[in-house]
């Protein structure tokens, strides 16, 4: 009997020795889970569940990089949006038609591309695209966006975006930063006419400040409808 109480007494102390240990690891992966999930949450917008600049910078210069003259940089503005914001259905209005753009982006893009919600009703996409299809996927695009939105009781409020596209085959770069001053300035050359603009190398010598075109409006605002 004492020969058996010998054996299990060093067992039993390996078992404390563990559980001590395994204590503080356990607080220490708690802790780490949950600041991931804050610094997940942190690079998403609130509203719309898009990433957000940061995040979605990090993870178009990887699609850029790998993907080359295949990529297509997208920007896109939601037309009046400030008399959608403003109207009778307010805030909750806007809110419900930067969800909707935001759903139909991510479904435009698939598998192939990732969006993100720069600020505002100011959307980006960086996606996969062969060449020879650009053109007809902007123009399903384009009228995918325009596509009324239902924003509460069955009322249908109408919508539409200007889109502006660059790729480095036509722009010569795969700097994301270039690529979307590109687009950008497609984006405005197009805007309010109902069709998507691609950009060439004119677009890349429109004057602009910190990286954005002059006279762009700012567009920071992040969480609710602006």
């Amino acid at each position: 009997m004492a020969s058996t109480v010998r054996e299990q007494a060093p067992i039993g102390q390996r078992a404390l020795l563990i559980t001590t240990l395994a204590v503080p690891l356990t607080g220490w992966a708690l802790h780490a889970l949950a600041l991931h999930r804050k610094l997940s949450a942190a690079r998403h917008d609130p509203l719309t569940g898009l990433l957000g600049r940061d995040g979605y910078t990090a993870r178009a210069r990887q699609i850029t990089d790998r993907y080359g003259d295949h990529v297509l940089v997208v920007l896109v503005d939601v037309d009046h949006f400030k008399q959608i914001n403003d109207g009778p259905g307010g805030h909750a209005a806007g809110d419900r038609v930067l969800v909707a753009t935001a759903q139909r982006l991510t479904a435009w893009a698939g598998s192939r591309g990732v969006v993100g919600r720069l600020g505002g009703d100011e959307f980006a996409v960086a996606v996969r695209i062969a060449p020879a299809r650009r053109a007809l996927r902007l123009a399903q695009l384009t009228a995918l966006l325009a596509q009324p939105v239902e924003v509460e009781d069955g009322v249908l409020v109408d919508v539409a975006a200007s889109v502006g596209a660059a790729s480095p085959e036509v722009i010569g770069t795969r700097d994301l930063s270039l690529l979307q001053r590109a687009a950008d300035a497609a984006m405005y050359e197009g805007k309010h006419t109902g069709r998507p603009v691609i950009a060439t190398t004119a677009h890349t010598a429109v004057p602009s400040i910190n990286g954005r075109r002059a006279g762009r409006p700012g567009t920071a605002v992040r969480g609710r409808a602006a």
